[in-house]
């Protein structure tokens, strides 16, 4: 096997067809097709099983899938060192991003990145950060911002924000006039106990709020699992129920008069925002560069109060996380 076999290989699997690996490629489809066969008879085995729902690795395929992209990554290093890319790195760089982080991180940090470092393709790809982390186990990126620490073998994260939780309702509910004033404290165990429109079960942040719920005692009366934040809100406008979401979520929602809300105390309730890498590969300049740049752009987001409710930790808050 060689370079071009590996790239192929990969290409396939991630691409889940030939015929779209051969667009991507830039090669004939018959001439993939062939180099699997010859790959397949140097190993004695099946590498890749074709599926109704598309291309699939073998359990051996698998393991050479996870082989190749580390092989790949070496080649990539190699080539850095070798052609001195160490002050102008180049290369592709995979960054995975929850949505709600992409809404904001992702325009500023093209932008710095397309500014400082022309030579450097960043992809970026959003998600649920429950898939996202699945995509840095599976060496398919290669940075990842995470609402949690990850304690993964493998995988190293440092904490660099903290944003602030905040309880809103419908501009109007004539049905609780006891309510504080809209802007003021409102205690934990009073929200849990409103109808509350949530995430589903599996969201980080409805593990989050689960979880200062059981340290308090309480239990959350939510009446509504939906996971889209857009959806939430809408429904809190309409009368549903109440809602608990980052500051950054509702801020202009509040400001505009279409929602009210409230502080969170005993306790305020803080989200983490961390970036994710992988130890076990090898990191390239670009990589490398990437992450020093996603660091320095989250940071100035929530020091100039473009991420609204967010704090910057300092590098000695981080290590100490």
């Amino acid at each position: 096997m060689d370079a071009r076999q590996l790239r192929y290989f990969v290409a396939i699997v991630e691409q889940g067809s030939f015929s779209r690996a051969a667009a991507l490629l830039r090669v004939a489809q018959p001439a993939l097709s062939l180099h699997v066969r010859n790959m397949e008879a140097d190993l004695g085995t099946q590498l890749l099983f074709r599926s109704p729902k598309g291309v699939l690795p073998t359990e051996a395929g698998a393991i050479l899938l996870r082989n190749a992209r580390i092989i790949l990554d070496q080649f990539a290093i190699a080539e850095d060192e070798i052609r001195g890319h160490e002050n102008d790195p180049s290369g592709e760089v995979r960054l995975g991003l929850p949505g709600t982080i992409g809404e904001i991180l992702s325009v500023p940090l093209i932008t710095a990145a397309h500014q400082r470092y022309p030579r450097i393709k960043l992809r970026i790809a959003e998600a649920m950060s429950g898939f996202v982390l699945e995509w840095m186990r599976e060496a398919r990126i290669d940075l990842a911002v995470l609402y949690r620490d990850v304690s993964d073998h493998g995988i190293s994260t440092v904490r660099l924000l903290e944003e602030e939780l905040m309880f809103f309702g419908p501009a109007r509910d004539p049905l609780r006039p006891d309510l504080p004033p809209p802007g003021t404290a409102m205690p934990y165990d009073q929200i849990a106990r409103l109808p509350l429109i949530l995430p589903g079960a599996a969201h980080g942040l409805r593990e989050l709020l689960m979880r200062h719920a059981l340290a308090s005692g309480l239990d959350l009366n939510t009446v509504i699992d939906v996971d889209s934040y857009a959806n939430i809100k809408e429904l809190v406008r309409i009368g549903f129920g109440y809602s608990i979401l980052p500051e950054n979520a509702v801020a202009r929602d509040i400001a505009a008069g279409a929602l009210r809300g409230w502080t969170i105390e005993g306790p305020t309730i803080l989200r983490s925002v961390h970036l994710a890498h992988s130890v076990e590969r090898p990191m390239t300049n670009a990589v490398a560069a990437i992450q020093t740049l996603t660091c320095e752009v989250l940071r100035d987001l929530a020091r100039s109060g473009r991420w609204i409710g967010a704090q910057a930790l300092t590098p000695e808050d981080s290590a100490e996380a």
